[in-house]
């Protein structure tokens, strides 16, 4: 068998395309295989799909294609352009590259594959390619895929916030809690970007109103946002997030209370941690300052309490639980503590709302560390849509091409 219908199969050519000539240069590093079709032959019209057109005219184009042991390799060939009745002159799709790219399908499907696992400069490198054609072939495939992204079974929805860099830039997520995937993103996080999610969803023929719950924190645009366009959507405050308000409040109250009393000094990661999660060390010192008639002390039962209201079985139960812990909240004579129990009260139903929804955001949050870890993977990404395609990368599940 001849070299060029060796490599005519090993591309998986087909009538009427085959490898003509095939040059290699040992210094250079480099393998050329110029490819060809047979003198007249027909193709079909790119845009209307009309077959048997004849050739009017052809270019030469090169793409580069996956390496050949150490040696780079490229393809060149005359690419026709077709006469179609209908549409006119028009060039050819050729069947080993997308059409505008100059790198094969089989480079890029390779490229695309390692991208998932690897920061974007190294790879570059080690394809020997400029990062920016890198980020051009993973755009590329990323907003296709993104496209075709199925949401009709899209029930729960997640919004949380992850820090873009440093100037309280933020960057909005939504995700599908039940398939634990990414599936819009948004820069800022303002109101506006709940109307991009709307916007988002009506632009893949979605109802909107298909989605019946939405698990957030408790920030205002947020809330502002949801109202406006989902008002019929049940909402339900992460109990993560407001957990972390309840320590902040115990923080708070520790530290207007350690510039009077100095045994507090050094501990305020000792009272912010759940009793659970307390070394038998760090559990004895709590317990002697527990000893001390402390307001921090104090704090701490009312806040550890409320950790309990996780326990009810149903929405009466946790309802009745509440009340009477916002009833010792408020009556606690702890500035702090009286302040978050009204941001509890405001918030009441969201909160309450867990228990004929039981859903939380902690399927986000594990997300969000993936995203954290792909924009340290991104190396200084230039621009947002470079971040969202590593973003949609790694934690989007897209239906990306694994073969041609």
């Amino acid at each position: 068998m001849a070299n060029e219908q060796l490599f005519t199969i090993a591309l998986g050519l087909t009538e009427p395309w085959f490898v003509k000539n095939i040059l290699f240069d040992a210094e250079k590093h480099r393998l050329d295989l110029e490819i060809d079709f047979h003198v007249g032959a027909k193709f079909e019209c790119p845009s209307c799909k009309r077959t048997g057109c004849s050739v009017h005219d052809t270019e030469k184009r090169t793409w580069r294609h996956l390496d050949f042991f150490q040696h780079q390799a490229y393809i060149t060939a005359r690419v026709p352009r077709t006469a179609c009745p209908e549409c006119g002159v028009k060039q050819v799709d050729v069947p080993w590259a997308r059409s505008g790219s100059g790198f094969t399908l089989l480079f890029e499907i390779f490229a695309l594959t390692l991208a998932q696992n690897m920061a974007i400069r190294p790879l570059a490198k080690l394809l020997q390619i400029h990062p920016d054609s890198l980020w051009r072939i993973l755009t590329h495939y990323v907003d296709e895929a993104v496209k075709r992204m199925p949401l009709s079974s899209l029930k729960q929805v997640g919004i949380d916030e992850v820090a873009m860099k440093k100037g309280h830039t933020y960057l909005t997520v939504f995700g599908d809690l039940a398939l634990s995937r990414i599936i819009f993103l948004a820069q800022n996080r303002e109101s506006t970007v709940i109307q991009q999610f709307y916007d988002f969803l009506v632009a893949k023929g979605i109802d909107p109103k298909q989605v019946e719950h939405f698990c957030l924190d408790m920030w205002p645009a947020y809330l502002k946002g949801l109202a406006d366009n989902f008002a019929e959507s049940t909402i339900v405050f992460d109990r993560y997030h407001l957990m972390a308000k309840a320590n902040a409040a115990v923080d708070l109250v520790r530290r207007q209370e350690a510039k009077e009393r100095k045994e507090l000094k050094n501990t305020r990661y000792l009272w912010l941690k759940g009793q659970a999660n307390l070394s038998a060390k760090e559990r004895e010192r709590l317990e002697s300052l527990s000893h001390l008639n402390l307001k921090t002390s104090r704090a701490r039962r009312i806040i550890e309490s409320l950790r309990l209201l996780w326990n009810c079985k149903h929405y009466d139960q946790a309802q009745l639980f509440l009340k009477k812990w916002y009833f010792w909240a408020t009556h606690s004579r702890l500035e702090p503590i009286i302040e978050f129990a009204k941001t509890v009260k405001a918030h009441w139903n969201g909160i309450l709302n867990f228990f004929q929804s039981p859903i939380t955001n902690g399927i986000i949050e594990g997300l969000n560390n993936k995203i954290k870890v792909a924009m340290r993977r991104a190396f200084g990404f230039k621009t947002y849509r470079y971040l969202s395609t590593i973003i949609y990368l790694v934690v989007g599940k897209l239906a990306l091409p694994t073969r041609y």
